[in-house]
């Protein structure tokens, strides 16, 4: 797997969870995750005694976030939630997003010492999270810019948002948004820095286009994404 590609699937798994964040909040487990490897669904399967290997690897867990307040680790291996098996990423990610905030589920995770249920409150999204969902969603993610100068050019400061992967054949790409491109404006909001742009993103949701000014090469364009579905 690419770094691009392994740079938007670590921001995907960890938002895991449509609507706008303001219209209805999205639960959070507050974890990092990976699918499993087929060498390692073949030693679930022999040790565990599972027919076929199979869930979700927690590769770390948020500080002060749902799930280390339940105990998770990293290194648990998510096989089921509320009763439903959990055989990858994307699934987990939409039964978390079928969740109501602040409800408590059970989820059973397999450890050398064996298999545990462990119950979760879940809780409201963070809006800075939410809105590196929203981002994920579309096929973008933002991060601020390593040195003084942002790729995207122009004399840009820090402090600034900028793109720092675009997924291939994503609706970002195909709207013309590139890995470079400084984000200066969500919707009606300016952004100025890399929180401001996540909040706006938040408030702007996935179900509907998404329209940005970025700085590119020193100029202002305008660009219109198309609605981004759920995952």
């Amino acid at each position: 797997m690419s770094l691009l590609a392994r740079a938007l699937v670590v921001a995907v798994a960890l938002l895991l969870a449509g609507e706008a964040f303001a219209a209805r909040p999205w639960a959070w487990l507050g974890v990092r995750i990976r699918d499993l490897s087929e060498q390692e669904m073949d030693e679930l399967s022999k040790q565990h005694g599972i027919r076929e290997g199979f869930g979700v690897v927690i590769v770390d867990v948020l500080q002060e976030s749902p799930a280390m307040r339940a105990g998770l680790k990293g290194g648990d291996i998510v096989v089921a939630f509320e009763g439903r098996p959990v055989t990858e990423t994307r699934l987990l990610q939409r039964l978390i997003a079928s969740a109501a905030p602040e409800s408590e589920v059970r989820l059973v995770v397999l450890r050398p010492q064996g298999r545990r249920a462990v119950p979760v409150r879940l809780m409201t999204m963070p809006r800075e999270v939410a809105g590196d969902r929203v981002a994920a969603l579309f096929g973008f993610v933002l991060r601020e810019p390593p040195t003084s100068e942002a790729p995207g050019g122009g004399g840009v400061a820090g402090g600034t948002a900028f793109v720092a992967a675009v997924e291939k054949g994503g609706v970002a790409e195909k709207a013309g948004l590139r890995a470079g491109d400084v984000i200066l404006q969500v919707g009606e909001q300016p952004t100025v820095g890399r929180d401001a742009a996540r909040h706006a993103l938040a408030d702007a949701g996935p179900e509907r286009p998404l329209r940005l000014i970025v700085r590119r090469d020193g100029e202002r364009l305008p660009l219109t994404l198309p609605t981004a579905q759920e995952p």
